[in-house]
């Protein structure tokens, strides 16, 4: 795995008087390689540990140790403050409305991103960099940055980074979006001597305890939520529910009773305090309806005309298939995607992505 190939940016210019990044260091073998392949491009790097829970230099164990394998330095930012107040607390509450959220899409941007750019300001470095699974390419025609899948289908991120804009494009480094196997990653960091290529993939919600399910976190924290009827799709009461923050579109498993038949959830009712079960073929859908949606082309993130009617490839999930689409402007702040086939349980609060072959052209937020 070469530097040189790992890292095309055709639009990269003088970059001998930009060498210098800040790289979000966890500890992690991803962001580990980004170091590595990073410094064997000429760059000066220094890590970022992203504190979100204020655990201090505690917390950032595992990335002090790597930081000193890699010799570089490492600055630790107590971010918790912000990711309380946006990422955690807009998890709960979420949950609490009957929608299932993904707090990495929203930390990205708010949070992470951010900070990142914030320490490179003060430090005088150019760039950002994280260990994602993506690409950062260039539009000539366009005249803007654009986030493109991985080479790597299996761990592409893409998805994940879709709320990026602009101003954080243009100053990104993803040095692992052309490794075409995690496999390979961790050949490059074992071969490079460092302790961590055999470490486990972190976890997708990265402030839950281990050994904790979401619902009971929430609970921890203060909130509650109350009993409720379940109830089939015909409108007919068929049981209680242990409170709608428990349950997320398509769950089959723990929903606290049996049915005498398969039941997923359907849908969620948060006024009326209600959870709707029925069938399996009861979950797909041929429409869904986005707010809160991102496009990059756009200075405002709204969907730029040229879009309304386009043919896409949309994920209505982190991990499920794209599927063939067309998205339509409703208005500013909302879009329709209209499927070929219909997806299996579009979800309130995820978001859905859109691709023109493996380029992101936005999303935005599942609403109904």
């Amino acid at each position: 795995m070469q530097g040189s190939k790992a890292l095309t940016r055709k639009s990269m210019k003088n970059i001998t008087n930009k060498n210098k990044v800040i790289l979000g260091l966890s500890g992690g073998v991803d962001s580990t390689a980004a170091v590595l392949l990073l410094k064997e491009q000429g760059f000066e790097v220094t890590g970022a540990y992203l504190d979100v829970l204020g655990s201090g230099p505690d917390g950032a164990r595992d990335a002090l140790a790597i930081a000193g394998q890699l010799e570089i330095n490492l600055i630790i930012i107590n971010i918790s403050g912000e990711f309380e107040n946006i990422v955690i607390s807009g998890f709960c509450s979420e949950y609490l409305n009957g929608r299932t959220p993904n707090p990495c899409v929203i930390c990205n941007p708010e949070i992470k991103f951010r900070s990142l750019l914030k320490a490179a300001d003060e430090s005088g470095a150019y760039y950002i960099s994280t260990g994602h699974y993506a690409n950062v390419r260039y539009d000539k025609k366009e005249s803007c940055y654009y986030i493109n899948k991985a080479n790597n289908e299996k761990k592409d991120q893409s998805y994940m980074l879709y709320r990026l804009r602009q101003e954080t494009l243009e100053r990104l480094l993803l040095p692992l979006g052309e490794a075409e196997t995690k496999g390979q990653v961790r050949t490059y960091v074992a071969e490079s001597g460092i302790m961590n290529a055999g470490a486990k993939d972190s976890q997708e919600i990265c402030f839950l305890p281990k050994n904790t399910n979401y619902a009971d976190y929430i609970k921890s924290r203060g909130y509650s939520g109350h009993d409720g009827e379940f109830s089939d799709m015909q409108s007919n009461i068929i049981g209680r529910h242990r409170g709608i923050l428990r349950y997320t579109v398509g769950q089959r498993k723990n929903l606290g009773m049996t049915f005498g038949k398969p039941m997923f959830v359907v849908k969620i009712d948060q006024e009326k305090n209600m959870v709707f079960l029925g069938g399996n073929d009861e979950l797909f859908s041929k429409e869904a309806i986005s707010r809160s949606n991102n496009f990059p082309l756009s200075d405002g993130g709204e969907m730029p005309e040229k879009y309304d009617g386009m043919r896409v490839m949309a994920k209505v999930r982190y991990r499920a298939e794209a599927a063939e689409a067309v998205i339509s402007k409703v208005d500013k702040d909302t879009v329709k995607t209209v499927f070929a086939n219909a997806q299996r349980a579009v979800t309130p609060g995820q978001s859905i992505v859109f691709y023109a072959g493996g380029k992101v052209i936005g999303g935005g937020i599942i609403d109904v």
